[in-house]
C-alpha cells in the first residue's frame, strides 16, 4: 500500500499535472476558431454542434504539431516537467527525406492527447477539490447534495461529510498522478525518436566514434614519435653540450621543430574532441618524409632511405596514411631497436605502394633503466589503418637480429 502512495508524494507528479493542465489552457485561443463552423450552421442540433466543435478543435490542435520546432519545445517540456529522458529531435540532413507519414503524425497525436488529458484531469481535479473544501461545512448540521453526471449523493452532516471531503481530496491527488503517469507513458512513444531517427542517431554516434578513433591513431603516431625523438635528442644534446656545442644546438633546434609540429597535431585533435571549430588538420604526406628522417638523424639515428618511383604522384589519403605508417615504424625502431642503421624503403608503382622499415634487434636480459614504455597500440593501430586501405601488413623478425615492418597498399588509378 505504501508503494502505491509513493507517486502521490513525488513532486514530479504535480509537475506533470501542471504540464498537462498548462497544455489544456494553451489550447483555449483555438476554441473560438473551432466554433466558427457551428456559428454559421445555426440549424444544427446541439449534440452535432458540440461534436463538430470538438473535432475542429482537435484538428487545429493537431495542426500545431506539424509546425517546425513544435516537437523540440514539447520534448524540452516533457524532459523537464515529466522527468522523461528524451533525446533532442534529430534535424534532417540536407537533401534527406522528411519523416514518414506515421512518424509525422506522432507529434499531432501527442498534442491532442495532451490537451484531452489535461482538460479531463483539470475538470475532475477542480470538482473534487471544491467538493473537498465545501463538504466539511455540513458538520454544522446543514445538508448538501453532490450531483455529477446524473449521479447524486445527499449528505446530512456529521463525520460522514469529513470522510467524503477527505476522499474527494485524495481522489483529486490521484487524478493528478493518473494524468502525469499517462503522459509519462505516452511521451517516449510519441515524442521519443522514431526508427529512422534511432538509425540516424546510431549513424551519428558511429561517425563520431570513428573520428575519435582516427584521432587516437593520429595522436599515437605523431605525439608518440615526437616524444620519442625529443627524448633521444635531449639526451644527445646533454652529452655533447660541452664537447660539441654546434651539435647540441642542432639537437635543440630539432627538438623545437618537433615540438611545434606536435603542438599543431594536439591543437587540432583537442578542437575536434571539444566539438569546437578546430584549425586546418595537419596534412603531412610523403613529401614531408625527408624532414622526418632529418629529425631522426639529429637524434643520433642512422637512417638509410631507399626511395623508388615518383612519390609526388602518391596523393590524398594514401600519401597521408603512408607518412603515418612510416612515422610509427621509425618510432618503434627508435624505441626498441639496438642501434645500427634503420633502413627505410618506399617504392611507388602505378598500382601499388610498398613501405618497409628494417632495424637491428638483439637479446636483452632485462629492460634498461629509462627505457621507453609501450602501450601495445602501435602495431594493432597500423594493422587497422592498413586494412581500411585494403592493404597488406606484416611485422616480425627478419633473419638474425633484424625486425622488419612491411606494408603493401593498392593505388587507385586517378580518373
Amino acid at each position: 500500500m505504501i508503494r502505491g502512495l509513493r507517486p502521490l508524494l513525488r513532486g514530479s507528479t504535480y509537475a506533470g499535472a501542471l504540464f498537462a493542465y498548462g497544455g489544456a489552457l494553451a489550447s483555449l485561443p483555438l476554441l473560438p476558431l473551432a466554433a466558427l463552423p457551428v456559428l454559421s450552421w445555426r440549424s444544427a442540433p446541439e449534440a452535432v454542434g458540440i461534436v463538430v466543435v470538438l473535432l475542429v478543435w482537435a484538428a487545429l490542435i493537431g495542426a500545431l504539431g506539424l509546425a517546425a520546432g513544435t516537437r523540440r519545445v514539447l520534448v524540452a517540456g516533457a524532459r523537464k516537467l515529466l522527468d522523461v529522458p528524451l533525446p533532442d529531435p534529430v534535424a534532417p540532413r540536407a537533401g534527406a527525406a522528411g519523416p514518414a507519414g506515421a512518424d509525422r503524425l506522432r507529434t499531432p497525436l501527442w498534442l491532442v492527447l495532451h490537451v484531452a488529458l489535461g482538460w479531463a484531469g483539470m475538470l475532475l481535479t477542480a470538482v473534487l477539490t471544491i467538493a473537498g473544501v465545501v463538504l466539511p461545512g455540513n458538520w454544522l448540521d446543514s445538508q448538501g447534495e453532490l450531483t455529477l453526471f446524473g449521479w447524486s449523493a445527499r449528505l446530512t452532516g456529521g463525520w460522514g461529510s469529513w470522510v467524503a471531503a477527505l476522499c474527494c481530496l485524495l481522489l483529486a491527488v490521484a487524478v493528478c498522478a493518473a494524468v502525469s503517469g499517462a503522459l509519462r507513458w505516452l511521451a517516449p512513444r510519441l515524442l521519443g525518436p522514431s526508427v529512422a531517427e534511432r538509425l540516424a542517431l546510431a549513424a551519428e554516434r558511429e561517425l563520431r566514434l570513428a573520428e575519435r578513433n582516427r584521432l587516437a591513431h593520429e595522436l599515437h603516431d605523431s605525439i608518440g614519435h615526437t616524444l620519442t625523438a625529443t627524448t633521444i635528442q635531449a639526451a644527445v644534446a646533454g652529452e655533447v653540450l660541452t664537447a660539441d656545442p654546434v651539435a647540441a644546438r642542432a639537437a635543440l633546434r630539432s627538438i623545437e621543430e618537433s615540438s611545434r609540429a606536435a603542438l599543431e597535431d594536439l591543437d587540432y585533435a583537442l578542437g575536434v574532441l571539444r566539438e569546437e571549430a578546430a584549425g586546418t588538420a595537419p596534412q603531412r604526406t610523403l613529401a614531408d618524409l625527408p624532414e622526418l628522417m632529418d629529425r631522426l638523424r639529429h637524434a643520433g639515428a642512422v637512417v638509410e632511405p631507399e626511395l623508388t618511383g615518383e612519390l609526388a604522384q602518391v596523393q590524398g589519403t594514401l600519401s597521408r596514411a603512408a607518412y603515418r605508417i612510416l612515422q610509427e615504424g621509425l618510432t618503434n625502431a627508435l624505441r626498441h631497436g639496438m642501434g645500427g642503421p634503420i633502413q627505410v624503403g618506399v617504392r611507388s608503382a602505378p598500382d601499388v605502394l610498398e613501405l618497409s622499415v628494417v632495424n637491428r634487434t638483439g637479446t636483452r636480459a632485462a629492460a634498461p633503466a629509462g627505457s621507453f614504455p609501450t602501450s601495445g597500440h602501435g602495431l594493432p593501430g597500423l594493422d587497422e589503418r592498413v586494412r581500411l586501405l585494403h592493404g597488406e601488413f606484416s611485422a616480425g623478425p627478419d633473419g638474425a637480429e633484424r625486425w622488419r615492418l612491411a606494408v603493401r597498399l593498392p593505388v587507385r588509378p586517378t580518373p
